[in-house]
């Protein structure tokens, strides 16, 4: 049971001693900044205003189907403050989680069944990689012998992919299967993926045919958990007593904040509504707003 009793910000003075409070942004993007390929109203003069500020804003996402230089150009064409080193996704939490969590030798690699973001971000950490789009094509029966293990695999790492196919899954199976030293690693696991206008299946949902099979269960390293916070925390050097995590949902975004004691702001453009909020006994904000763009006035 959650004993938070949530904070609505409603006058000038409750939101400018809001942001006082705290030197570091963290946001979530969709719900939350945009939606789709269009900007909340009033977020875009929140965003300046905090960099004028000098407060530190970092964009926290758990969709790893992009690399940082991908959504840095949507930030731009957006006229979002954003430099590369503002964009912390999942994708980059898994590539910054191997190379510095990880003890993984130079002639190993990583299997990746996931999309381009994955893997630009561990070439920029410098980690060798196989799957991904190079497994994209169906697989035949008569094909089966050419998957085998390899010990050269260091980890299999799993992420959102549009591509997902029995080949990737048969290869992802069995380099975890065969050796139990190879590392489980999943982006994220959020059951449903959100779209313009409908929700998809998202990493979560697909995630489960290998867990199934191999009886395994990956490292988690987006959102909600502290394995994701953790690499922010060392790669920025932040104070978790002066930073807040800002999101629209609560089994992601507020849980993620609240697994790594940092306070958290939750609007409600996105997911959570607030009688969500309200009748949820176990994750609550420290603080609710109607809209991030509100913050301004």
């Amino acid at each position: 049971m959650c004993d938070i009793i949530p904070k609505k910000l409603e006058t000038s003075e409750e939101k400018l001693n809001f942001i006082n409070s705290f030197d570091n942004f963290l946001f979530d993007c969709d719900g939350v900044i945009w939606h789709a390929s269009t900007v909340l109203e009033g977020v875009r003069e929140v965003l300046y205003t905090l960099k004028k500020m000098g407060k530190r804003i970092i964009y926290v996402t758990n969709n790893s189907s992009k690399s940082r230089a991908t959504y840095l150009k949507k930030f731009q064409k957006l006229d979002l403050p954003a430099t590369l080193d503002d964009i912390f996704s999942s994708a980059v939490a898994a590539a910054y989680y191997v190379k510095h969590f990880v003890n993984i030798k130079e002639d190993e690699k990583i299997y990746v069944v996931g999309g381009e973001g994955i893997c630009r971000e561990l070439e920029e950490q410098g980690v060798h990689w196989c799957g991904s789009d190079d497994d994209n094509k169906p697989i035949s029966e008569e094909e089966f012998t050419e998957i085998q293990p390899d010990p050269k695999v260091r980890a299999v790492m799993f992420g959102f992919d549009v591509n997902i196919n029995y080949r990737k899954f048969a290869r992802a199976f069995t380099y975890l299967n065969s050796n139990p030293d190879c590392l489980f690693l999943a982006t994220n696991t959020d059951m449903t993926y959100p779209t313009k206008h409908l929700e998809f299946p998202g990493t979560g949902s697909m995630i489960h045919t290998l867990i199934a099979g191999t009886k395994r269960t990956p490292t988690v390293l987006g959102k909600p958990t502290t394995n994701m916070m953790d690499c922010i925390i060392q790669k920025f050097n932040l104070d978790r007593s002066r930073t807040c995590m800002v999101g629209d949902r609560l089994i992601t975004d507020i849980a993620f904040g609240k697994n790594s004691n940092l306070s958290t702001l939750l609007v409600l453009t996105g997911v959570t509504t607030v009688e969500a909020m309200n009748e949820s006994k176990d994750i609550k904000p420290n603080y609710y707003i109607s809209s991030l763009g509100d913050l301004h006035a």
